[in-house]
């Protein structure tokens, strides 16, 4: 099979109106990142020698976005149908001689290893002038058709509204991605014509353009979620489903056990070791590394945290950037920790909020436990030490550090440094007033009645 460089280009000039967004559609989240970007990472492993992304209306905030990866862009200035903006990109591919493949932005599920097929189709020894990806789904709506015989040679391609009812009934539909060498691409393309029911310059014409020139064309066939494409929010929500399903299904594949899968929610970039639990309606943000063995409780929301071997978490906790819990950790009901470090077998059980924070391995933090860490202006650190105890309904006012092995009374409010192996009573003595409740309530009650 024939080896050539591979370039891709990413259609991304549509407005989006359906969205309704100051955002651009492409850019709308899938998993915590941008759709776009979804689709970039998959292109990037198959190491493109090129990359260039088609904008159009909203062009600042895409070429924002990709600008940090490398990818080029190539302004489609008025909306004349795919095949216009295909062209569009000839100047940034001057000189390139390979394999070019053709996608969507909005269609961000298209995995890598489904565009290699595309390009080991192209390099076959029949070599297609082009590559079509189509699917089956169950509803062919206004797709355009691919019609083809048994071998996957195109006879004939053609949009919905221009189909024939015969053509119509066909269930196999185009997805819009195609690949197809350079050279040949851009000569396709200069032929293309706007004489159709809505007077653009329609992609898949190069495949019946081909044709006519005697050139033979393939058809491969992926599932249809993955080429499901955005156009709303509800299709946003559609194609993040079908993202979290395919998440699910790995993650319990390489060992972890979801015992309500449908109920979780991972961020793209979430890492899960073997023998994690994770119970329902646990909520992954961007950022999250899971250790072996760690139980991750239900209702739980973990955002750039690190959980260590054999840490326990929630349920009801709350993780935010910068969390660190070390092996054999825990992390109770209704904890919230930001940028704060829990060592191992440290403990935060209940009712807690540490910020800015680096506990000691072994240390009990009581419920009711605040670090105060934020003046209005600025953030300040709290130390605890190895096996310090922290007493419930205590208030560490940072910058404070608690030394190893030492005790923190409950109900105490810490605003000095506390000596190791210490107790800090910070409270008032207690003093009672015999009989004084009694006579309150003989004195109010009297005073209640003679309204």
């Amino acid at each position: 099979m024939t080896q050539r460089p591979i370039a891709a280009i990413i259609l991304a000039a549509g407005k989006g109106t359906r969205m309704k967004s100051d955002l651009h559609k492409v850019l709308h989240p899938i998993a915590g990142q941008p759709m776009l970007l979804h689709l970039l990472d998959s292109v990037a492993a198959l190491t493109p020698e090129r990359t260039v992304v088609v904008t159009g209306a909203g062009r600042e905030q895409v070429e924002a976005a990709v600008a940090p990866i490398g990818a080029s862009t190539a302004l489609q200035a008025e909306q004349k149908g795919t095949g216009h903006a295909v062209l569009q990109a000839r100047e940034a591919l001057d000189g390139f001689a390979g394999d070019v493949l053709i996608l969507y932005g909005d269609v961000p599920l298209v995995s890598a290893a489904t565009m290699q097929r595309m390009i080991d189709r192209l390099r076959a020894p029949d070599a297609p002038a082009v590559v079509v990806l189509g699917f089956r789904p169950d509803d062919t709506a206004a797709y355009g058709r691919v019609i083809a015989d048994d071998s996957g040679r195109i006879l004939k391609m053609v949009e919905h509204k221009d189909a024939s009812p015969e053509e119509r009934a066909e269930r196999l539909c185009n997805s819009g991605l195609m690949a197809a060498r350079s050279d040949r691409l851009f000569a396709l393309l200069d032929q293309v014509g706007c004489a159709n029911a809505a007077g653009e310059y329609y992609l898949v014409d190069i495949v019946n353009i081909a044709a006519e020139e005697g050139l033979a064309s393939a058809v491969i066939e992926t599932a249809a979620w993955e080429v499901a494409g955005v156009n709303s929010r509800a299709e946003l929500a559609a194609v993040d489903g079908y993202w979290q399903a395919d998440r699910r299904s790995r993650a319990m594949a390489e060992g972890a056990t979801l015992i309500a899968p449908e109920t979780v929610w991972f961020a793209h970039d979430t890492q899960i070791g073997r023998d994690v639990v994770i119970e329902p309606n646990v909520f992954f943000g961007p950022g999250v590394q899971i250790a072996d063995g760690a139980t991750i409780h239900a209702f739980s929301h973990i955002t750039g945290a690190t959980i260590g071997a054999g840490a326990e978490v929630g349920p009801f906790a709350r993780l935010r950037p910068g969390s660190v819990l070390g092996e054999k950790s825990k992390v109770g009901n209704f904890v919230e920790m930001k940028k704060t470090v829990l060592g191992a077998g440290a403990k935060a059980s209940h009712l807690t909020y540490l910020g800015d924070t680096v506990v000691g391995p072994g240390a009990n933090i009581g419920a009711g436990t605040i670090t105060c860490n934020y003046d209005g202006y600025f953030k300040y650190k709290t130390e605890i030490g190895a096996g310090a105890f922290i007493g419930s309904n205590s208030a560490l006012v940072a910058p404070v550090s608690i030394g190893a092995g030492a005790i923190v009374a409950a109900g105490s409010v810490v605003t000095r440094d506390v000596t190791a192996d210490a107790l800090a009573l910070v409270r008032p003595d207690q003093t009672e007033k015999p009989g004084w409740a009694a006579k309150f309530r003989a004195i109010m009650t009297a005073r209640k009645n003679k309204q």
